[in-house]
C-alpha cells in the first residue's frame, strides 16, 4: 500500500508541478497506480469502466441544467437587477456599497450556482463603482472574492449535488436547505467586517433611494430572485426532484432572459449552449477522473488507514475535527472543488460519522472549507478571477482579505461543532429525521 500511495500522490504532484490540467493530472496518476497494482489490460478496462459508472448517474444530470441556467442568468440582466435591488436595501448605510457587494454576490452566486460567475457579473460592475466612490479598490476586489464563495452553500448548487454523489445518496433537498443557515453567517460576518473596515477607512455614505425608483427597482428584480423559490420551493413541496428542478430552472431563465427582461437574444442561445456544453465536460470529466482514483484508494484501503491514522491522534473528537479542517483548508488553496470533494469525502467521511457527525453536517463543512480554498492563494480560481477584474496582484489583497479569512473560518468552526446551523432547517421541514 506504501508503494501505490507514494506512486499516486508523487506523479499526482508532478504533472501539477508541470501545469498539467488537474483533471488529466488525476486521470493519469491514477492510471499509473493501476498498472503498478494491476496487469495491464485490467488496469485499462477496470480505468474505463470507473470513468463511466462515476459519471452514470441520474442526480447528475442536474449540472449541466444548473449550468445552462446561470449563464442564462448572467447574460440576461440579472447581475445588473440584483445590485440595483441591494442598493435599496442597504446602500445609504456606512460602507453601503460593501453590503451592496456581498448581498448582490451572495444573490446572484446562489441564483447562478457559480462563484466565478457571481465575481465576474458583480465584481465587474462593482469594483470600479466603489473605486470610483473613493473605496480602495484591493478592499473592493477582496469583498466580491470572499463573497462569491457564499453562492456554493445557497442552492442551488452544484458542488451540493456532487457531494451528494460521493457521499452515497445524501438527500440534495436536504443538502440544500442545510447550506442556507451557513451561507447567510457567512455574508453577515463578512458585513460585520466591511462595517467596522468603512468606518475605519472614512468611507462615504450613500443615499437613500427616492421610494418610488425603490419600488420600481424591487419590482424588477422580483422576477429573478423569484428562481430560487420556484425551484427549492418544488423541491421542498415534492412537486419535483432536484434534478427535474434543474430543468425547470432552465426553462424559467429561458423565459425570463428572453421574453421578460429581452436582454438574451434568440440568436445568443447557441453560443451559450456551446459554453454550457463545454462547461459540464470539464466538470464530467473531472468526476469521472475522481471516481477512478476514488476507486483505486478504496481498493488500497487508504482512506481506512487514514481513519484509523486519524482516531489514534486524540481521543478527543474537537480535535480531530479540527485536524480534518485544517487538512481541508490545506487541499482547498490547492485542488478544485470537484475533485477534492470526491477523493477526500470517502477518507473523511467515515472518520466524521464514528465521531458522531452526520453526512449532511459533513457536507456543508466540507463544502465551507472549499470556498474558503476558492479565494486563497496560490491556487484560488475566483481569487484569480477577481485580480484580472481589478487589474491586481494576489499580494496585494491578501492584507484586506485576512479579516475576512477569518470570519469565514469562524464560521467554519461554529458550523462543524454546532449541528443545529446544518441540521435545524431540514430537520424543521422534514427532509431528515
Amino acid at each position: 500500500m506504501e508503494i501505490t500511495a507514494a506512486v499516486l500522490l508523487i506523479s499526482f504532484l508532478l504533472l501539477l508541478a508541470l501545469n498539467v490540467p488537474i483533471s488529466v493530472s488525476i486521470g493519469i496518476a491514477t492510471l499509473l497506480t493501476m498498472l503498478i497494482t494491476i496487469d495491464v489490460v485490467p488496469a485499462l478496462i477496470t480505468m474505463a469502466q470507473r470513468m463511466a459508472s462515476g459519471i452514470d448517474s441520474f442526480a447528475l444530470l442536474a449540472i449541466p441544467f444548473f449550468i445552462f441556467s446561470g449563464l442564462l442568468m448572467g447574460s440576461g440582466g440579472i447581475a445588473r437587477r440584483i445590485i440595483d435591488f441591494a442598493r435599496v436595501l442597504v446602500g445609504m448605510l456606512p460602507g453601503g456599497l460593501a453590503f451592496v457587494n456581498i448581498i448582490s454576490c451572495t444573490l446572484f452566486g446562489s441564483i447562478s450556482g457559480s462563484a466565478v460567475a457571481a465575481t465576474s457579473a458583480i465584481g465587474g460592475f462593482m469594483i470600479p463603482s466603489m473605486t470610483k466612490e473613493g473605496y480602495d479598490k484591493n478592499f473592493n476586489t477582496a469583498v466580491t472574492v470572499a463573497s462569491s464563495t457564499t453562492g456554493l452553500l445557497i442552492p442551488p448548487s452544484n458542488i451540493l449535488i456532487v457531494y451528494s454523489l460521493a457521499s452515497g445518496g445524501v438527500s440534495i433537498a436536504a443538502l440544500f436547505i442545510a447550506g442556507y443557515l451557513p451561507g447567510l453567517l457567512v455574508a453577515l460576518g463578512l458585513m460585520l467586517v466591511c462595517g467596522i473596515w468603512a468606518k475605519a477607512k472614512g468611507y462615504p455614505v450613500g443615499k437613500v433611494t427616492p421610494w418610488r425608483e425603490a419600488l420600481r427597482k424591487t419590482l424588477d428584480a422580483i422576477p429573478s430572485l423569484f428562481l430560487v423559490v420556484v425551484v427549492i420551493g418544488g423541491i421542498i413541496s415534492g412537486i419535483f426532484t432536484a434534478t427535474e428542478a434543474s430543468a425547470i430552472a432552465v426553462l424559467y431563465s429561458l423565459l425570463l432572459s428572453v421574453l421578460v427582461y429581452r436582454e438574451v437574444k434568440v440568436s445568443q442561445l447557441p453560443e451559450l449552449l456551446v459554453k454550457a456544453v463545454e462547461t459540464t465536460a470539464i466538470v464530467m470529466f473531472l468526476i469521472a477522473a475522481s471516481s477512478a482514483m476514488s476507486w483505486i484508494l478504496s481498493y488500497e484501503n487508504i482512506p481506512q488507514t487514514i481513519s484509523e491514522a486519524l482516531i489514534t491522534i486524540s481521543e478527543n473528537p474537537l480535535l480531530i475535527l479540527l485536524t480534518i479542517n485544517l487538512v481541508l483548508l490545506v487541499v482547498g488553496a490547492f485542488m478544485d472543488m470537484t475533485p477534492a470533494v470526491l477523493i477526500f469525502t470517502p477518507i473523511f467521511l467515515p472518520v466524521a460519522v464514528e465521531l458522531g457527525m452526520s453526512p449532511l453536517q459533513f457536507g456543508i463543512v466540507m463544502i465551507l472549507n472549499l470556498c474558503i480554498g476558492l479565494c486563497t492563494p496560490p491556487v484560488g480560481s475566483v481569487l484569480f478571477v477577481g485580480a484580472s477584474i481589478s487589474k491586481t496582484s494576489i499580494t496585494q489583497l491578501v492584507r484586506p482579505l485576512l479579516p475576512m479569512y477569518a470570519v469565514m473560518f469562524l464560521v467554519l468552526i461554529l458550523v462543524t461543532y454546532v449541528p443545529a446551523i446544518s441540521e435545524y432547517l431540514p430537520r424543521a421541514l422534514g427532509l431528515i429525521d
